[in-house]
């Protein structure tokens, strides 16, 4: 399952050496004097959390999430820090790039018989994670494709090119999302659980164009659902679920979206005890599915949140962090352990089931003071909750007002491992390392320029942010989010207005002119320095 990997060179000792401080006048005492190996690195992916949706973020009186609260308080907790994009797709591709995923056509959001978005063809995080030694893994949510043709995947045999062909040694994912078909989760290429030699009427078949005779969809056949669709989710059902897309077959492959969590939480537990009995590091990509729809959790956690659905879902997701803090605890490898935990994008209520997410949301603010939300280019749709702790090496308990972005872990991370970027890899990646490390906490310190995408582009200096003029719809009805479109020029301040409800664009022309071009200078040419 895992490949034979080299031996830690000098060059990532002295690196190591570098990021816990320890001094010396030639590369030999360096060695001498850090004798610790190279952290243990494992993000925490979540999807559709929004920044008020944990209780360190200052929602302590609407939701509990302890576990996640007790990682803010031995590590640092991020109030500036933003994915790229508000939509999952284009965020998880620029993390794993360190590519801004709108200089790529096909990085929006993904169906579940898409092509692979991250290709053989990228350089990528978890490639430049085995060039240092480690040991990689995806568990979980994945939405970037896979198959290198869209639609013709081989859903009962080999899925390929997959997860190995981009650097990850062992892979146990959903294709896409919940709400997308294939309903199954694919284990190193083959989905897992599909048992054709004994029960040959159970292939697969997935189609996003048309359904399958004979079967049942939510729009014909509302009766059949557990949970009814407030718009769209009326194809294939699913255990009792509409979906996007239609599928027939799977049979005990299928996945009960109430044991999700447990399962993906499982597997990744799983690879951290066989990884941890390895002599390399270990890298895992852990995705959570919980607050995306369909929101289905656990008995253990239905009704204890008072806001539905979605807040339990919410309460499953750091339930699912507390099974992974546990177990490096139990290891004995909590202290080498560098963990990030953040969310691919901003929150949504209402995505496409009457879930009464609206109705019982009472007091609670997924998106914390900010306006907009998932798929908006207002502050919401990409300030993020982060945290970050590596006992010993990341100060516990502080708050880092330094600006932040996704797109630099990949070269921050090679920063820390001590590999160094080749020509065009990470492109957009910066190495942020003493952000990420809590080092640099200050308001105006860390990135230069945050650059966000939600149909439209933003960027952010200082407190001041730029959205371009976009033709592009002002509000999403289905969600009842804005999306910040809008054919003016617009400028907010955001250290004074941080809910963006002021534009300064025509009392400021000059910063107006100063910030497109700096945004124009972006989209000419890459990013990194």
């Amino acid at each position: 399952m895992y490949h034979t990997k080299l031996n830690l060179h000098l060059l990532t000792t002295l690196a190591l050496c570098a990021t816990t401080g320890t001094a010396a006048a030639k590369p030999k005492a360096k060695t001498a004097a850090c004798p610790q190996p190279k952290p243990n690195v494992v993000i925490i992916l979540a999807d559709d959390l929004g920044f008020g949706d944990i209780a360190c973020n200052g929602s302590f009186h609407t939701i509990e999430t302890p576990n996640v609260d007790r990682l803010a308080a031995q590590g640092v907790r991020f109030a500036d820090a933003h994915s790229t994009a508000a939509t999952s797709t284009p965020a998880r591709y620029s993390i794993l790039t360190g590519e801004y995923a709108w200089r790529r056509p096909g990085t929006g959001i993904a169906p579940g018989d898409a092509a692979m978005i991250v290709t053989p063809q990228h350089q990528t995080l978890p490639e430049m994670m085995q060039r240092a030694g480690y040991t990689t893994a995806a568990v979980g949510k994945w939405h970037l494709g896979l198959g290198d043709k869209a639609g013709q995947q081989d859903w009962n045999g080999i899925v390929t090119p997959g997860l190995k062909e981009i650097g990850f040694d062992y892979s146990y994912i959903m294709a896409a999302t919940a709400d997308r078909v294939p309903c199954v989760y694919i284990e190193d290429g083959r989905v897992a659980g599909l048992d054709l030699a004994n029960h040959p009427e159970d292939s697969i078949r997935v189609s996003y164009s048309k359904p399958f005779p004979g079967e049942p969809t939510g729009r014909r056949n509302p009766e059949l659902l557990k949970m009814q669709a407030s718009h769209g989710h009326d194809m294939a059902i699913v255990n009792g679920i509409g979906r996007i897309g239609y599928m027939t077959g799977g049979g005990k492959a299928l996945w009960v979206d109430e044991n999700i969590a447990d399962t993906i939480t499982e597997r990744a537990v799983r690879f951290i005890e066989r990884a941890a009995k390895e002599d390399d590091p270990f890298f895992l990509y852990f995705c959570t599915n919980d607050v995306h729809v369909p929101r289905s959790p656990h008995e253990r956690f239905v009704g204890r949140s008072g806001m539905g659905p979605r807040g339990d879902a919410i309460l499953q997701f750091d339930w699912s962090v507390g099974r992974i803090l546990e177990t490096l605890d139990s290891l004995g490898i909590a202290d080498n352990t560098l963990v990030i935990l953040s969310s691919d994008n901003g929150p949504v209520v209402d995505d496409g089931y009457r879930d009464r997410a609206v109705e019982l949301l009472g007091d609670h603010k997924p998106w914390g003071p900010f306006r907009g939300g998932k798929y908006s280019i207002f502050e919401a749709g990409t300030r993020v909750p982060a945290i970050v702790r590596w006992p010993k090496r990341v100060p516990a308990g502080r708050v880092s007002e330094a600006a932040a972005s996704q797109v630099d872990w990949f070269a921050s991370l090679a920063a820390l491992v001590g590999e160094e970027l080749a020509e065009g890899e990470a492109p957009d990646s910066r190495n942020q390392l003493d952000v990420w490390l809590g080092r640099d906490r200050k308001p105006g310190k860390g990135r230069e320029y945050i650059v966000e995408n939600a149909g439209t582009l933003s960027i952010t200096v200082d407190g001041w942010k730029y959205i371009a003029p976009s033709g592009g719809a002002a509000r999403n009805n289905d969600v009842n989010i804005e999306l910040g479109n809008s054919k003016e020029a617009q400028l907010y301040h955001l250290t004074e207005d941080r809910g963006e409800r002021n534009n300064l664009a025509a009392q400021y022309p000059e910063r107006v002119a100063e910030l497109a071009a700096l945004l124009e200078r972006v989209r000419k040419t890459n990013d990194r320095r």
